[in-house]
């Protein structure tokens, strides 16, 4: 087990955070071991031609078989709007030395692929994850970034609504809270106690985990991953709406968008999910919003809109 004692400070000052470099990281568990992760077969499915022309093996010596991957792939994020050119380019100025001291400690020695001169080794690597990111996340990354918001942005009514404490022990099952002591289930001989001590803990959604996990090294910056919410439907292409009585009332595309609004979503996202341009979702999403069936919230630089009460209502809900 590992625990976090949060002071006064501590505690108003816990974040959330998306890290590009992080998800791609965490990404090589489901390479690894697709069975675990059925949420992003489709994922998988989609980016298999992309993945057949790069170097998998040195992607795969990145990861142990107990699906363990260096601190170095997962950093804290700075922000919920840290970008990967700013993550790579830190990656690339490591000390090859700790790269390779954390590479032997999850393999007990060096793969063959990430043998020779460390900083070769540290180049490649970085390369390798740029093509990774270029022809496997970014096409993706703006319906998998939505959904990491989305998360966020729930996680903030949660706090709202019954104060941060009850959000935190609900996060995950591993994961708990009681008299300013944060405690995670990790899989690790000894229980190890860390102060925050005014470093900042924030919370990290991730769609490539089935449970909660922080750094393997405790003296690292104080951090969190868990799984983001809305997942199962996040690779649909298109979706309809089976309430009749909304049908007819709103119109099949707008009682289809009401459908999917369960989980907060960008008007871009729908858009892909519907087949439709951005500016037609908008124009629906408008006239659901004049009616009170939807509502919206800011995240940086996007809106999430997501179903009201009065919308679950109308879909029988």
């Amino acid at each position: 087990m590992l625990t976090y004692t949060l002071n006064e400070e501590d505690v108003g000052e816990v974040r959330f955070g998306i890290s590009p470099l992080c998800e791609m990281g965490l990404s090589l568990r489901a390479l690894k071991d697709p069975a675990r992760f059925p949420l992003q077969l489709p994922w998988l499915r989609r980016t298999e031609k992309a993945r057949s022309r790069l170097d998998t093996e040195l992607l795969l010596a990145l990861i142990d078989t107990r699906l363990s991957t260096p601190d170095l792939l997962n950093p804290r994020p700075g922000s919920p709007l840290t970008r990967i050119v700013d993550e790579l380019d830190r990656f690339r100025s490591t000390d090859p030395s700790l790269f390779t001291r954390q590479i032997e400690a999850i393999h007990g020695e060096i793969p063959a692929a990430l043998r020779g001169d460390p900083r070769a080794a540290l180049d490649r690597t970085a390369n390798i994850l740029e093509q990774y990111w270029e022809s496997c996340f970014q096409p993706h990354w703006l319906r998998m970034r939505t959904l990491l918001e989305a998360d966020i942005a729930y996680r903030g009514r949660q706090i709202a609504q019954v104060g941060l404490s009850a959000m935190i022990n609900t996060i995950d099952t591993r994961v708990s809270i009681a008299d300013a002591v944060l405690s995670v289930q990790v899989e690790c001989k000894l229980t190890t106690s860390k102060a925050v001590a005014g470093r900042g803990m924030t919370f990290v959604p991730t769609i490539f985990t089935s449970g909660a996990s922080a750094p393997s090294d405790p003296s690292g910056p104080p951090m969190i991953l868990y799984a983001a919410r809305g997942q199962g439907a996040m690779w649909e292409t298109s979706t309809s709406a089976t309430d009749a009585g909304a049908i007819q009332l709103l119109g099949r595309t707008r009682a289809a968008l009401l459908a999917v609004l369960s989980e907060p979503t960008s008007s871009t996202d729908l858009g892909l999910r519907m087949g439709v341009t951005t500016s037609a979702v908008n124009q629906h999403l408008r006239a659901l919003h004049a009616g009170r069936l939807v509502t919206s919230t800011r995240h940086g630089r996007v809106v999430l809109y997501f179903r009201s009460e009065l919308g679950t209502a109308l879909l029988g809900g």
